[in-house]
């Protein structure tokens, strides 16, 4: 990947398996909104960001140039060679079919902390309103970054909230478990940090002692939060692809990569295949 630098910091990237809106509008990040113009601005890490997609790759707008190299490149999962990827997957036809589509997508490389709480206020709820409550939390409890931007706000600022104080962000039940996860993981009762190297049973069974977070929960922190690309997130629409096309089990071109695939499958599936099946 080339990228060049403007005076003002903007930075050019060239890449044809890149496509900003379905990476920021595919079900596993909540921050980020879309203008008339096509440009996605949002937080992550605790920075702003704007950048918008262009013929032969895209354009990031960020606080400084250096951010790049510092945060962005691994948050956008630029180091990976996406082209072998999807030559790998296609020796399935289902996921030729769902990468063709949807080749853009990548996976991020999220915070940890936010990727949890997140997945928890995601539960039994729509998409609309998890913006809405996270929105919320961010303006209550983080810190103002101008221009209406908020960072999200730690485990630790969350612990010495009570659930009457979460209230202002109506997540209603949600609201003990988003409390239990914050004091679990400022505490050091769940290591978060941990999670990226336990084997993957373990790192399951440590997300799991927070109340309210099961195994599709867990998946999802292990995944987006962590990097671990063979944690498999398995909600209806992944379960109807199991159903409909896998009842074995995912193909073996996906080993070590399920999570990526399940990103293609769920986003094809909800999106294309509802009016051809």
């Amino acid at each position: 990947m080339l990228n060049l630098y403007a005076p003002d910091g903007t930075i050019f990237g060239q890449t044809d398996y890149f496509n900003p809106s379905l990476t920021l509008d595919c079900g596993q990040a909540f921050r980020w909104s879309e203008s008339k113009e096509g440009v996605w601005s949002g937080v992550a890490l605790g920075k702003r960001l704007e950048i918008k997609r262009i013929d032969g790759g895209f354009v990031l707008k960020s606080e400084h140039k250096d951010d790049f190299e510092e945060l962005w490149r691994k948050y956008f999962d630029f180091s990976r060679d996406y082209k072998s990827l999807y030559s790998k997957f296609s020796e399935d036809d289902i996921l030729k079919e769902a990468v063709g589509e949807y080749s853009g997508i990548r996976l991020l490389r999220q915070e940890t902390w936010e990727t949890l709480c997140s997945f928890i206020i995601s539960q039994n709820n729509n998409i609309p309103r998890i913006k809405g409550i996270i929105s919320r939390l961010c303006e209550s409890f983080g810190d103002c970054l101008g221009g209406g931007f908020y960072t999200f706000p730690s485990a630790e600022t969350i612990s010495l909230l009570s659930e009457r104080e979460l209230s202002p962000i109506r997540c209603g039940f949600r609201a003990k478990y988003i409390m239990d996860a914050a004091r679990k993981t400022a505490g050091g009762e769940v290591n978060l940090e941990a999670l990226i190297t336990l084997p993957i049973e373990e790192a399951r069974a440590e997300l799991m002692k927070i109340k309210g977070v099961g195994r599709k929960v867990a998946e999802c922190v292990l995944l987006y939060g962590c990097g671990r690309f063979e944690a498999f997130p398995v909600d209806v629409w992944v379960k109807r692809i199991l159903d409909e096309f896998y009842p074995e089990g995912m193909p073996g071109c996906t080993e070590g990569y399920q999570g990526i695939a399940q990103q293609y499958l769920f986003h094809w599936r909800r999106n294309l295949c509802p009016t051809r099946l």
